[in-house]
């Protein structure tokens, strides 16, 4: 199935108005074709496709956002800032902070050429693909984590990450909360009774997932990092925490193996143990005990989920991706209830 689709009505722009803008940055013929990514269930990115280049234009959804979500001025300056010193971030070419443009801020990058894979992957891939998928994914995060952090320095808030994460979240999802998904209270109360101190503070991506990730197999190398919305400096444990949440493992049970969206079940890849312990081999980090760091990553993809899901109950947003999305609070948050009992 092509990630690429036509452009949803409820998220049609006027072409022409950010075509001409764009020429200020770039020489440009005629219009480009677009059309829209149907992964991503944050913010919207297209594809720009002009008869010699590829571009990808990211904007914030339609609806009410949450205060802090969306802000492509700090995505795009997080890209910006990263590519010198990890090349595995896009190019980014411009920002537009002109309302009159698209209605919000936006910003247009380079499009990486790869292979992106998700929840189903080709026949053809091999045993070895599987382990070059495998392999770069947990050394590209270490790789991530040893970047020096003063390139972000702006978005570091100091000590007590740990405690922001969990005070923040929580926030959230009382925030979001809808009458048809469990309130998390107890959750929430064993993530703050349980809190560590932070074990570092690094540049960390936030949603570290096999679908963010370019490959090219024929090179055998992870090409390119996508989707930099959450990324911050911050506990680089609370990042792997984050992306182990989305992995699932060949004998997890039926009930969140359906919340699959990667293929991570593959034989080759990783269970979570095995990643836990490769990173930590690769990083340097020590941890003896990595039930709070899951069950924070379980609780904060909930929100993540929660929250795009009181925006499709509202009626803010028709994408279809998001009618199973209330499930997918109650299997996460029962897991995580599963994990503390």
């Amino acid at each position: 199935m092509s990630d690429l689709t036509p452009v949803r009505d409820e998220d049609a722009f006027d072409i022409a108005k950010v075509h001409n803008w764009l020429k200020n940055y770039l020489e440009l013929g005629e219009l480009p074709t677009v059309s829209q990514f149907r992964s991503g269930a944050s913010n919207l990115t297209y594809l720009l496709k002009y008869p010699d280049r590829e571009l990808v234009l990211r904007r914030p959804p339609v609806g009410t956002k949450a205060v802090s979500a969306h802000d492509m001025k700090r995505e795009f300056l997080i890209q910006f800032r990263l590519k010198p010193v990890y090349d595995l971030v896009p190019k980014v070419i411009a920002l537009c902070e002109d309302h009159s443009i698209l209605g919000s801020d936006f910003y247009v990058m380079e499009r990486i050429n790869g292979d992106i894979f998700r929840r189903d992957v080709p026949e053809t891939l091999t045993k070895e693909d599987i382990s070059i998928m495998a392999t770069s994914l947990v050394a590209g995060l270490a790789q991530l984590h040893s970047v020096n952090a003063t390139v972000l320095s702006e978005l570091n808030k100091g000590p007590g990450y740990v405690t922001r994460q969990v005070e923040g979240w929580s926030k959230r999802y009382r925030n979001a909360l809808t009458d048809d998904v469990p309130d998390g209270e107890d959750v929430m109360r064993w993530l703050d009774l349980n809190k560590p101190e932070d074990v570092g503070s690094c540049i960390i991506h936030g949603d570290w997932r096999i679908d963010n990730m370019v490959f090219d197999l024929g090179r055998k190398k992870l090409v390119g990092v996508l989707d930099w919305e959450l990324a911050t400096v911050g506990d680089p444990l609370m990042d792997l925490g984050s992306a182990l949440a989305y992995w699932v493992d060949r004998d997890d049970d039926p009930e969140f193996a359906s919340l699959r969206r990667q293929p991570s079940h593959l034989d080759g890849m990783p269970t979570r143990k095995e990643f836990i312990a490769k990173y930590l081999e690769l990083s340097g980090r020590k941890c003896g005990d990595f039930t709070f760091y899951e069950v924070f990553g379980l609780f904060r993809l909930t929100v993540i989920i929660q929250q795009i899901w009181a925006r499709y109950r509202a009626g803010q947003t028709t994408n279809p991706a998001f009618k199973g999305f209330g499930v997918g609070v109650n299997i996460l948050i029962n897991r995580a209830q599963g994990l503390i009992s």
